[in-house]
């Protein structure tokens, strides 16, 4: 109701009210900011910290309505809002939403309110700018996984940069700079081969609209250029092996916010670019390069897994974590032609994809939550060094049963998110043969094994350091900030039918998409 109040009074969608909202909430916060030293008697309670709040909340109840009226039985956008805008080049303001980019915006506007309760006695200098810098950030997010326009695409996916540069660089560890350098140097590089994909596509088309070049004939090796341009910038993002190494750097350095929304939702954006660009747009290429894309995502799933165990700080542990679980989602995206080769039939290909997918969305809940974890405590000895703790559960107790159920979400526990992606994508890769299916399943020896080894010695290890006696319980905003992950966590795993059935009719329909052949002549 409030949302289409809203768009009574000012004529707008609701797409473009979730982006937009958020990005004006932290121009308002750069503009309107009061200055208040570190420590001073308030501090706390600053309007900039309530405004943030206040944005980010209303932006995730006006959110709802995209699942509450979103039709799950068409694969078609919703919410579609389509306005000139460069008309020169046929640019145009195009959003919508389908049953992969909804669950995507709706993670976004669940975990960013999160973000802001998690930096509220955190963050004690330029505090407006940080919680700015969320807001604009939230706002660009959503603008990448609702636009429509291949140009407005791509505006959002670079302008997102920006803020993330800034909350490494300005509010990180000691090596932030160099962090965020090697973060933007990566992410910028590889869009640059997506941008002049987007610009041959236009030019073969006569529109930047992404459902235009989805229905574009394309000779074989057109497809195989364009696949290779668009996989530089999203395994990138992803990130695949062996483009990974600008992420545990990032994470180790970022605050702990940066690290949720890093971990949580921009990985997922490389994911998503392969849903929206890759397989549908290409999917002869797409066939002819999956040994590629499953190769590097067993490398993923096998040796990141292997370089997790031998991690001494939790963070890194957990960015490790990161690169071996997307390499789940890939593998489910891509395994779907080998399954086709070997039973001639499509049976499994949706089942990966949604798999993948699920992945995603659960994946954003419990590395977002173990990010949060690794917060908490290191705001108490700022250090994230595994041998610095141990008998956290001695007096920590309530914490301590959120790291354990965000630990086992993680090693794929039945009854948690972590369980359901990672099964259905091992169903689907054992239709295309029992070694690709042992190799994606050593995720979860490997994923039990540098887990659980972690919290045995964070929380149940012997005490390694003298303050760890000395340290309080989650506070009650810490221990909301850590229940609302939790029951995300505990939903998904318990009833996952939801989820799943909102996907379903897109999954289905990007299934037959990417079995029929675009080349040239063929449609």
């Amino acid at each position: 109701m409030g949302s289409s109040m809203i768009e009574g009074a000012l004529g707008i969608g609701t797409l473009s009210i979730l982006v937009w909202l958020p990005i004006l909430g932290g121009l308002l916060l750069l503009l309107g900011r009061a200055e208040t030293r570190p420590g001073e008697k308030g501090a706390n309670l600053r309007l900039d910290r309530w405004l943030a709040l206040a944005v980010s909340v209303l932006t995730f109840v006006l959110s709802v309505p995209l699942w509450t009226q979103f039709d799950a039985s068409t694969p078609s956008m919703q919410f579609v809002e389509r306005l000139p805008w460069i008309r020169t080049f046929n640019v145009e303001y195009y959003l919508g939403v389908d049953g992969f980019s909804m669950p995507l915006i709706l993670l976004t506007t669940f975990l960013t309110p999160i973000v802001v309760l998690a930096g509220w006695q955190v963050i004690e200098k330029r505090t407006a700018q940080y919680f700015a810098a969320f807001l604009i950030l939230e706002g660009l997010m959503i603008g990448v996984f609702a636009a429509l326009d291949a140009l407005l695409f791509y505006v959002f996916w670079e302008a997102m940069l920006i803020p993330m540069f800034i909350i490494i660089g300005v509010w990180g560890g000691e090596r932030r700079v160099y962090a965020t350098m090697k973060f933007f140097l990566y992410t910028f590089l590889g869009s640059v081969f997506m941008l002049v994909a987007l610009i041959y596509l236009y030019l073969k088309s006569g529109s930047y609209s992404i459902l235009d070049f989805q229905n574009l004939p394309l000779t074989l090796t057109e497809q195989i250029l364009i696949f290779l341009a668009f996989l530089f910038a999203f395994a990138v993002k992803v990130p695949m092996w062996p483009v990974h190494t600008w992420l545990p750097d990032a994470h180790v350095e970022a605050p702990t916010g940066g690290s949720v929304i890093l971990a949580a939702v921009l990985l997922k954006m490389g994911g998503y670019g392969f849903i929206r660009f890759s397989l549908p747009i290409t999917p002869d290429a797409s066939s002819e390069l999956a040994w590629l894309m499953i190769s590097l995502s067993l490398v993923a799933v096998v040796y990141i897994g292997l370089v997790a165990l031998v991690q001494k700080d939790m963070k890194k542990l957990i960015a490790y974590s990161s690169i071996a679980h997307m390499g789940f989602v890939t593998l489910g995206f891509f395994v779907g032609w080998q399954i086709l080769e070997r039973t001639g039939t499509t049976a499994g290909i949706a089942m990966g994809i949604s798999g993948g997918m699920f992945q995603m969305i659960s994946h954003g809940f419990i590395s977002g939550a173990l990010f949060l974890c690794v917060g908490v405590l290191y705001d108490r000895l700022h250090s994230r060094q595994i041998a610095d703790y141990g008998g956290v559960v001695n007096t920590m107790p309530r914490f301590a049963a959120f790291m354990v159920l965000f630990a086992l979400a993680n090693a794929g526990l039945p009854g948690t998110s972590g369980f359901v992606g990672e099964f259905l994508v091992i169903l689907a890769v054992f239709k295309a043969g029992f070694w690709y299916a042992f190799l994606a399943a050593t995720t979860l020896i490997l994923g039990a094994a540098y887990t659980l080894w972690m919290v045995k010695r964070v929380v149940f290890g012997a005490v390694a350091n003298e303050g760890v006696a000395g340290l309080s319980d989650a506070s009650g905003r810490e221990l909301l900030i850590l229940a609302l992950v939790a029951a995300g966590v505990l939903g998904l795993g318990l009833w996952p039918a939801p989820l799943a059935d909102v996907m379903a009719a897109s999954v289905d329909h990007l299934a037959l998409q990417i079995t029929q052949s675009k080349l040239a002549g063929a449609l």
